[in-house]
């Protein structure tokens, strides 16, 4: 099946996660802005990947607004972040981003990538550093605002190439 991994990365994360994808399925591999000049229609299958921003995933508007021109393909959208793979609040995440029409269209999956401040955007690394401060003042933390202070009080890796199985097992059915 002809695939094309199309990514959208700020820090790294997403980029790593859309070229082992592609590696792994002997696919195309090309940043966002370049995909919004290059025709589709050679491919089969349409993987999207974008980064998580306050429940979000950038730059997903561009692939939305192309779901029901490609139609006849295998279309998978991935989102990386920041949070554990274990972590209950994600699956909602995920589907909020999309309608229930567009989930019957679209597999989505979700990769933990982590924070790379070295390489974020100064408004990006300015909002997290506000949040942090704003979770740490907060009076009685819950346990999970306890660990989420832990963890992105610096900079941190848990991508692993574990989590494209999944995306992987999608492209063959």
């Amino acid at each position: 099946m002809k695939t094309i991994v199309i990514y959208n990365s700020q820090t790294g994360f997403t980029k790593r996660y859309a070229q082992w994808i592609a590696e792994s399925a002997g696919a195309d591999c090309i940043e966002l802005s370049a995909a919004k000049k290059k025709s589709m229609d050679e491919y089969e299958a349409i993987v999207f990947g974008g980064w998580a921003c306050a429940g979000s995933i950038s730059k997903l508007s561009w692939f939305k607004s192309n779901i029901d021109k490609w139609a006849d393909k295998k279309l998978i959208a991935f989102c990386v972040g920041a949070s554990p793979i274990e972590n209950p609040e994600i699956e909602p995440l995920l589907k909020k981003n999309f309608t229930e029409s567009e989930l019957k269209k679209v597999s989505i999956f979700y990769c933990p990538g982590g924070f790379n401040y070295e390489k974020m955007h100064a408004p990006s690394r300015l909002m997290m550093k506000m949040f942090i401060k704003v979770l740490k003042a907060k009076k009685n933390k819950t346990e999970m605002e306890e660990e989420m202070i832990k963890m992105i009080s610096s900079s941190y890796d848990i991508s692993d190439k574990k989590y494209i199985e999944p995306i992987l097992e999608c492209l063959k059915k």
